[in-house]
This record gives C-alpha cells, sequence and structure tokens, in this order.
C-alpha cells in the first residue's frame, strides 16, 4: 500500500488534544488538556463509505484497520494508495482500491455514519448486524498473571489518555514479549480499528497474541477480534449477552472484568491455563463451561 504523503506546510492535521480553560472547584481559572474529535470520512474510489467522530491521530492505521474489520477489504494489500487531506469540515481518508477489491465494494457499497464510531449505524438489514465471521484458531494461551500484566501494561501505554482521561486503547499482548502495539481513541471501536490496521501494515499475525481493550466488550469488538484473527480477547469492562454467545461461537476465549489480579472467563476457557490456578481459587464462583 502506498501511503501519500501532502507538504507538511500544506497538510495542518488538528492534535490530539489541547488545553481549554476552565474553572476549577474553588472557582479559579485555569486550563485542562482535553481530547480532540473531529469528523473522519473513509472514501474508497471516490465514494465516501462511512463517516466517523474520532481522534485525529494514527489516522493511516485507522483507514486500514476500518478497511479489513469491516469487510471493504480482504487484506492491506487491496488498498493501492492511501491520501489524509484536512479541510474546514474534517478529514478525508481518500483509498484507491484494486481493480477487484474495487468491484466487490461497489457491490456491497453502504453509508455508515455515525458518532463516535457507533459500529453498526447505517447498516442496510438486520442480517448485518449480525454477519458471519471467520472462527479463530487456537495459537496462544495464557497464564492468569499474564492477564493482570498485559491490562497494566496498556494502562502504561496510554498516554493520550493520561493527559486527558477521555480515551479507550486498545493493545496486543505477545505471551513471550509482553505488550507490542497499542493505539488510542475517543471511539472503542476506533481505537480497535486503529491497532488492527498497525498490525496488518507491520506484518504482525493476529493469532500470535490476545486483544487486550480498556473497553466493555459489544458484539462488534468480537467481530472485530475475530477479523484481526486473535483467539483471546481481555477487556476490562464487562460483555453484553450477544457478545459472549459470538465469542462462543468463532471460538475465542473472552475474559473481561480484569481488573488486578481478578478476571472473569465467559468462553473457551481452553485459553487460559487451568494448571496456573491457584488451590485457594473459589472454584464455585468459576463459570461451568463443561
Amino acid at each position: 500500500m502506498l501511503v501519500d504523503r501532502l507538504n507538511p506546510e500544506e497538510m495542518v492535521l488538528p492534535p490530539a488534544s489541547i488545553g481549554v480553560p476552565r474553572l476549577n472547584r474553588q472557582g479559579y481559572r485555569d486550563r485542562r488538556e482535553v481530547a480532540e474529535e473531529c469528523a473522519v470520512a473513509l472514501v474508497y474510489d471516490g465514494s465516501t463509505a462511512a463517516v466517523l467522530m474520532a481522534t485525529p491521530s494514527n489516522l493511516s492505521d485507522l483507514a486500514v484497520g476500518f478497511s479489513l474489520t469491516e469487510g471493504i477489504v480482504k487484506s492491506a494489500t487491496d488498498i493501492q494508495s492511501l491520501e489524509i487531506v484536512p479541510s474546514l469540515e474534517g478529514i478525508e481518508l481518500r483509498m484507491w482500491l484494486t481493480p477487484d477489491a474495487g468491484r466487490q465494494f461497489k457491490k456491497r457499497q453502504r453509508r455508515l455514519t455515525g458518532p463516535t464510531g457507533c459500529g453498526l449505524c447505517g447498516i442496510e438489514s438486520l442480517s448485518e448486524a449480525t454477519r458471519q465471521i471467520p472462527s479463530s484458531s487456537r495459537a496462544i494461551s495464557l497464564d492468569p498473571s499474564q492477564i493482570g500484566q498485559a491490562v497494566e501494561a496498556l494502562a502504561n501505554a496510554q498516554k493520550l489518555n493520561r493527559t486527558t482521561r477521555a480515551t479507550h486503547a486498545a493493545g496486543f499482548y505477545l505471551p513471550d514479549d509482553g505488550l507490542v502495539l497499542a493505539r488510542e481513541d475517543v471511539g472503542r471501536h476506533n481505537a480497535l480499528d486503529k491497532l488492527a490496521g498497525a498490525l496488518a501494515t507491520e506484518g504482525i499475525a493476529g493469532e500470535s497474541g490476545a486483544i487486550i481493550l480498556t473497553s466493555r466488550v459489544s458484539v462488534e469488538m468480537v467481530q472485530k477480534t475475530a477479523v484481526i484473527g486473535s483467539c483471546i480477547l481481555v477487556a476490562i469492562s464487562a460483555p453484553t449477552a450477544l457478545a459472549v454467545r459470538t465469542a462462543e461461537a468463532c471460538g475465542i476465549t473472552l475474559v473481561a472484568v480484569a481488573r488486578g489480579s481478578a478476571f472473569e472467563i465467559f468462553s473457551h476457557p481452553d485459553g487460559i491455563r487451568p494448571e496456573q490456578f491457584s488451590e485457594h481459587d473459589d472454584h464455585s464462583a468459576r463459570p461451568a463451561f463443561e
């Protein structure tokens, strides 16, 4: 994929965060750093397919990742070129697809317009909400201690959130190497799409590691994880019922409510090595998957 770089003097993107005035509780005026969000249009072969509200950072990763997780392309190589074009209204991510990918895009063209990467806004039928997703193969497993390490590592990697307290993050954890990638955004879907794009661009296989999220787990997050190819999804918040059923159906080990050393497994517990559980754990509190 060729990323067309505009002249730096002409390409003025908004910063990821800005300082704004505020009054504190005592009535004193000072400034606070807040996360920026702007309209980002994803344009394929001249046609807008989606408009997201997103943090204006790692936009090439967002373009590639959204294209992959939404099934617009099958591979990053289906994108021949990418141009990032800012304007007064927002930012356009202009992509030109290979001829085959372009023809497939035109067949299924739809408009997805929603606030903060809502994920399902604008779909044309109920069947699209529960689209077929690939099954994940069991390539890795984690020790319980690694879940806490992964969540802590992602928290430490959240530079923008430490400043603004307003962004989500998605990270990629390798059992032998720790957290190797992290992306942030005001939208949880966008953060995961940015991570998917970064993995594809850097040639890191999704099945080699686990996806770590700072957000709740809705069905779209499981769907995107399945497209990435990871067999383990860890989140600090709880899942929805549909997310659990979807993870079970596509072979993903879903770990949620991961706080410190505590966590809950909702599907495919074989992804977490059982021999590492303490004999003093409350076994009665574990879900009965058998």
